[in-house]
């Protein structure tokens, strides 16, 4: 079975690379060939910019393929422009939307895939929304064979996931933890989260790989595993062998330092995210995720450790931090009433 991976060397995809190509999938991974240690072995490789028409009308000329997944399309537009190359040579086309574009706030705390779509906090989320939207619509009307995925917050072992952190230093939240900093959770702590390893979500999407019953659907693909931010940074701690100093703030005490926040923090990663997967495992029959989220972390800094040419830190987001720390100290500490003095 042939299939086509726009991008295909990143965080999840590099994952669902490898598993494809190891269940006998004939890949061909269309990227601008950067990423070259993360290529899978085995697989095919057409280096183009996947946002040149001509150069993507060119590399695919005469070719079709039975399965399409499209790793980098995060708007409308992209998403049209694929609707119109692949129309006609593509069996199966993959859209990868993002479990943020569930209701915020939610209205139930289990999210389904009938869940609505709708989030006023995060672009990115309402982007991948109107892509949705375009998509279903160009099934419906002329039956193009679209399969929607979902992922929440994916790891693997080159990521430290975090709430507040740096996405592309993530060395940085160990650094500050095995250096004594404090370390900022959003609320008290307690909202609920769902980390999902790279390798699980690659079992249910290679499932849906040629799976005609899947076409016409939208998935998201989790683990079941549920923890509260607190006990994600704990673990973490763990991992890096060192007890995190946390600190709570309030989400939006946080976007008022950050903007960036509003979205990622309040309209994504503040909110209890608790997935049921009946669907994935009704359609991949023995789906289960298998990689709690102790062990995933532990593989994580053990690979940072291994390259310590990737351990770089972000200074700009440690200096924010120490802000907000500050800032919410302060005004705690204003607030408190004076202690009377001992009589």
């Amino acid at each position: 079975m042939k299939a086509l991976f726009i991008g295909g060397t990143g965080l999840i995809s590099s994952a669902v690379s490898r598993l494809a190509v190891e269940r006998g999938f004939e890949l061909t991974l269309l990227n601008r060939g950067q990423r070259g240690e993360f290529f899978p072995r085995g697989a095919k490789q057409i280096v183009a910019d996947s946002r040149d028409r001509k150069a993507m009308l060119d590399a695919l000329r005469g070719q079709s393929f039975d399965v399409v997944a499209d790793w980098i399309a995060y708007t409308p537009e992209q998403a049209a422009a694929d609707i119109e190359l692949f129309s006609g040579r593509a069996g199966q086309y993959f859209f990868i939307s993002s479990a943020s574009a569930y209701q915020k706030p939610a209205t139930h705390y289990l999210i389904t895939e009938s869940t609505p779509l709708a989030n006023p906090y995060w672009q990115y989320s309402r982007d991948k929304i109107a892509c949705e939207d375009l998509l279903v619509r160009e099934y419906r009307e002329k039956g193009f064979p679209i399969t929607i995925i979902r992922p929440s917050l994916t790891y693997g072992i080159t990521q430290i996931p975090a709430c507040v952190g740096s996405w592309n230093h993530p060395w940085t939240i160990v650094d500050r933890m095995r250096r004594g900093k404090r370390i900022i959770v959003p609320g008290d702590g307690t909202s609920l989260w769902t980390m999902t390893h790279n390798s699980d979500l690659a079992k249910g999407f290679v499932g849906l790989m040629g799976n005609i019953h899947a076409i016409g659907h939208a998935f998201h693909i989790t683990s079941d595993e549920v923890l509260t931010w607190d006990q994600i940074y704990r673990l973490i701690g763990a991992a890096a062998g060192a007890q995190p100093d946390i600190v709570h703030v309030a989400s939006e005490f946080i976007a008022a330092f950050d903007s960036d926040s509003l979205g990622s923090l309040i309209g994504d990663k503040a909110q209890c995210s608790i997935f049921d997967n009946s669907k994935i495992k009704a359609f991949v029959p023995g789906y289960v995720a298998t990689v709690p989220f102790a062990e995933g972390v532990r593989e994580s800094v053990r690979w940072f450790e291994r390259h310590p040419e990737r351990c770089t830190i972000d200074d700009a987001f440690n200096a924010l931090s120490d802000r907000i720390i500050e800032a919410n100290q302060s005004a705690l500490r204003a607030a408190r009433p004076a202690q009377d003095p001992p009589a």
